[in-house]
């Protein structure tokens, strides 16, 4: 023990045939690391190709092979890099050994890793068996990662083995996953420690704006800020005003282009520090620290930022794509017990998206405790890059994320953004928008959930219909055909940009009223 203890973890590759791992090991071997890769190393012991062995001795003899070369190179790697094979992590003493390494994730996709290969391959020579073996493996590949890198372009390598390399750093357990869009890419960080552990991803001085609340907890674990701006907690610092002060008090703090804002607190802080750097000097680079469950699960991923209008909610914005996020879900322990449920509708949102094992294991969860929902925070991260990766700006799948959302902008809009925290009204919205897709049994189940979790399933009887209805009109997502929902047709099957029948939308918000209430 005392010996394997002593060793430098490794970097390790892993994914599936055609996902670039050769590539990704030429990056490796750039920035200086002794590489192996277990497939070369296996054909030289072999004396022959992968392939006329597999197909000579059968798999299970290569396997074994296999097992035994990937097991001992694991066991006795002292730093540098590997790429196993495919089918590497299929054996017990491997994934075992991958424990003190750095694993690194190279997600591609079937057809996409189909192109990339020829017919020589043993395993790739019946397409829809390829793609069989791809949905086994992934869930394998998902439970060990502590990296995810989409496997688009051999360049992705290059550009994100800074950040892969920084985990050494990192506490234990530190994950990492690689987002992407038309705009921009930027690491994403999440662990237990990150804020005390004092690692920064970028260079030039750093320009801190949080809330009250969260300044006072985390604002001295940032180090090295060269100023601080402070906003009152609250939906009501999303402002115009509040914009305008943010950025003249940066100004008066001699920020520069060559600096950069951090966004330190929830989804209000991120929105609108995010907001105040896309416009500052016409853009500087953001750090997204989210504090918060809902800003950790969702908002400080995909660059959206923007304030409030007295009229409707995120009526001014812009689109910039933060320049890295840190997430440390032990801040969310600080989390008063209201706002991490509310911030777990964005989970259950999220969930109902993905459909399959996260909405399995969302559906599953009996009582809130922020130590335990670490991997399906992360797993909801991940699914939110993923989506923005696809559809930066709402052309398409992006949309499908505003679930829940038409109807629960609203409500914060009409009740003047002061009753309802924001995932408890994305929470209303979800009945709504279940009522409207006709899932009468998902939707049953959705209230279930809530109301397990102390999230209201009903509206404050002082609120008025018609101001809610008003507020739906005014949604920023209205085109000349009307407001489009996105309607759920069962977990994982979201529909987007559906209009409803007016009088089908008045009936599924006043069933959010208690009865003989709402006007």
């Amino acid at each position: 023990m005392g010996a394997a203890s002593s060793l430098q973890p490794a970097i390790v590759f892993i994914g599936f045939m055609g996902a670039g791992k050769s590539t990704a090991l030429s990056a490796a071997r750039d920035a200086g690391l002794e590489v192996h890769d277990t497939d070369e190393l296996l054909e030289h012991e072999l004396g022959s190709s992968i392939s006329e062995f597999f197909d000579s001795h059968g798999e299970g003899e290569f396997r074994r092979r296999e097992e035994a070369l990937a097991g001992e190179l694991l066991e006795r790697a002292d730093g540098g890099a590997v790429a196993l094979g495919g089918g590497g992590v299929l054996s017990e003493r491997v994934r075992t050994a991958l424990e003190r390494h750095v694993v690194v994730w190279l997600q591609v996709g079937a057809e996409e890793a189909w192109g990339r290969i020829d017919d020589s391959r043993p395993l790739a020579r019946d397409h829809d068996r390829f793609a069989e073996l791809l949905a086994l493996r992934e869930p394998i590949y998902e439970v060990l990662a502590d990296t995810v890198l989409p496997a688009t372009e051999p360049e992705v390598f290059e550009r994100a083995m800074p950040s892969v390399l920084a985990l050494h750093q990192l506490p234990s357990g530190t994950r990492m996953a690689w987002a992407r869009s038309a705009t921009g890419e930027y690491p994403a960080f999440f662990g237990r420690g990150l804020l005390e552990h004092g690692f920064w991803p970028l260079e030039g001085r750093r320009f801190v704006v949080s809330d009250t609340v969260v300044g006072e907890l985390y604002g001295s674990a940032i180090g090295g800020g060269a100023g601080a701006v402070e906003v009152a907690p609250g939906e009501h610092s999303k402002s115009l005003a509040e914009a305008e002060r943010v950025l003249r008090e940066l100004t008066t703090l001699g920020m520069t282009r060559e600096d950069h804002v951090v966004a330190l607190g929830g989804g209000v802080v991120g929105d609108l520090a995010g907001f105040c750097a896309a416009v500052y000097q016409r853009g500087v680079a953001v750090v997204q620290v989210p504090t918060t469950l809902v800003a950790q699960v969702d908002s400080a991923y995909g660059g959206k930022t923007g304030v409030d209008l007295p009229e409707a909610k995120n009526y001014v914005g812009a689109y910039h794509q933060p320049a890295a996020v840190l997430a440390d879900p032990a801040t969310l322990e600080t989390l008063p017990r209201e706002e991490l449920g509310a911030g777990f509708v964005e989970v259950i949102k999220t969930a109902l998206l993905a459909g399959g094992s996260l909405w399995e294991q969302v559906r599953a969860i009996r009582t809130l405790d922020s130590a335990g929902l670490d991997e399906i925070i992360f797993a909801c991260a991940r699914t939110k890059i993923a989506v923005v990766a696809e559809d930066e700006r709402d052309g398409g799948r992006r949309a499908t994320l505003n679930l829940g959302h038409t109807v629960g902008h609203a409500i914060e809009s009409a009740s003047g953004y002061g009753r309802y925290r924001h995932g408890e009204a994305v929470g209303l919205g979800l009945l709504a928008a279940l009522r409207l897709s006709e899932a009468e049994d998902l939707r049953a189940e959705v209230e279930e959930i809530l109301a397990r979790h102390s999230l209201p399933t009903r509206l404050d009887p002082g609120l008025q219909i018609d101001q809610v209805i008003s507020a739906i009109e005014r949604d920023k997502k209205r085109t000349a055909d009307g407001v489009g929902f996105v309607l759920l047709e069962g977990p994982g099957e979201a529909i987007t940009g559906q209009t409803v029948n007016p009088d089908r939308v008045r009936g599924a918000v006043q069933e959010l009223f208690p009865p003989g209430t709402g006007g």
